[in-house]
């Protein structure tokens, strides 16, 4: 079997030691390769012209074009690309922003040393990356949004997320679950977290019985 070639990432920000720095952090890894960089969203679309890549990681506030911008002519132009932001700010009229120009995920800068690999890979495999905070604003968009009678989505929950529930409730382990999906336990606990605060819920049981009211498992 050949070796899966790792993910080609563009990364774009007008600060030359912060992309060094996140350079050396993607470049580490075997799966993940920064085939590019540009220093603003005009140069990000011009090397897109001419590098294939798979992900274009996007300062949020750059000169000339910034990162919404470049996202929207990316999610335009570029659609097998994803787009992961970066941000300074835990703010969340970026974050709405972000989602609505086409990203995927949104980073902050202060934590990117933790956040960015998993943020990355989540991005590449199709699903979104949220930080803590970026799920809290979701929760209370959603809340905003049913009490003014507006349209609301079926569930709250991606599809991975009720995967994993659907695998908490059955009994099974942190391991299993991350062997069974094919993904990290580290990755398995983040669904897991994300679940419990948008649900409202404290533990494996409340998750069960929700699972149970829900129709995901039987009782």
């Amino acid at each position: 079997m050949m070796p899966t070639q790792p993910a080609r990432i563009l990364l774009a920000d007008d600060h030359a030691l912060m992309r060094s720095g996140l350079r050396m952090i993607l470049d580490a890894e075997p799966d993940l390769s920064v085939v590019a960089e540009a220093a603003d969203g005009a140069e990000a679309l011009v090397v897109l012209q001419e590098t294939p890549v798979d992900l274009a990681i996007l300062d949020i506030a750059m000169p000339r074009m910034t990162g919404l911008q470049a996202a929207r002519e990316i999610n335009r132009n570029h659609p097998h690309v994803r787009v992961l932001m970066l941000s300074m700010h835990d703010n969340e009229q970026y974050f709405f922003e972000a989602l609505k120009a086409g990203a995927s995920g949104y980073v902050l800068k202060s934590v990117a040393d933790r956040d960015l690999l998993e943020a990355c890979r989540s991005t590449i495999r199709g699903e979104p990356f949220l930080y803590a905070g970026a799920v809290t604003a979701l929760i209370r968009d959603y809340l905003h949004r049913a009490r003014h009678g507006n349209t609301l989505p079926e569930t709250i929950l991606t599809p991975r997320e009720e995967e994993v529930l659907k695998l908490i409730a059955e009994g099974f382990s942190a391991r299993e679950i991350a062997k069974t999906l094919g993904i990290s336990a580290k990755t398995v606990d983040r669904h897991r977290t994300n679940t419990l605060q948008k649900l409202g819920l404290r533990d494996r049981l409340a998750l069960t019985r929700y699972a149970i009211r829900t129709g995901l498992i039987e009782p």
